[in-house]
């Protein structure tokens, strides 16, 4: 039984492989586009995010998801963002795969999955505001973010459903 429950656990070339793939969507996503905002930029990554949450394991698309927003800090002159983004983006992240439900084709018009997005969002600019203020010692600094955070959210929704329908014959049977 031990050696079952660590079989799993164990990390295929193939699951490395995908997630330095997915890392690297996730860093260009969220690096390329940058959109100027108080106190950082807007992107598209969470889209990227959010898609390879429900296209590949969940496992490999919350490091990804990490890994890539956190470089995309360190090589954008962010480097101070770096250790908030990997917890930001990984509470973000959980919370979409938390409140989203089953994964399945009919995932795109499911009221579930917006109101997983939104949670997932709010989180993410709640996140960056706090840290905001935290790291900049002023709570208007940290408020003078939100809007545009906010703002970012609601493309990243709207990016991830322009892409989720032409990829839906992508996503993997039914789970939970």
């Amino acid at each position: 039984m031990e050696a079952l429950h660590l079989e799993k656990n164990r990390w295929t070339v193939r699951d490395i492989t995908l997630t330095a793939v997915m890392t690297a969507v996730v860093f260009l996503m969220t690096f390329l586009p940058k959109i100027p905002i108080p106190l950082g930029y807007a992107h598209l990554g969470d889209a990227a995010i959010f898609l390879f949450l429900c296209l590949s394991n969940r496992r490999e698309a919350m490091l990804s998801a990490c890994l890539g927003s956190a470089l995309a800090d360190f090589l954008g002159g962010f480097p101070l963002w770096i250790g908030p983004t990997l917890f930001i983006k990984w509470a973000m992240a959980y919370t979409f795969v938390s409140f989203c439900g089953r994964i399945d084709a009919s995932l795109w018009k499911s009221p579930r999955t917006l109101l997983a997005l939104i949670l997932a969002c709010l989180v993410m600019a709640a996140g960056y505001t706090i840290f905001g203020a935290l790291l900049y010692d002023s709570l208007t600094a940290g408020l003078a973010s939100a809007p545009g955070l906010l703002a970012e959210g609601v493309v990243n929704i709207l990016a991830f459903y322009g892409l989720l329908k032409p990829l839906q014959k992508l996503l993997p049977p039914a789970r939970k």
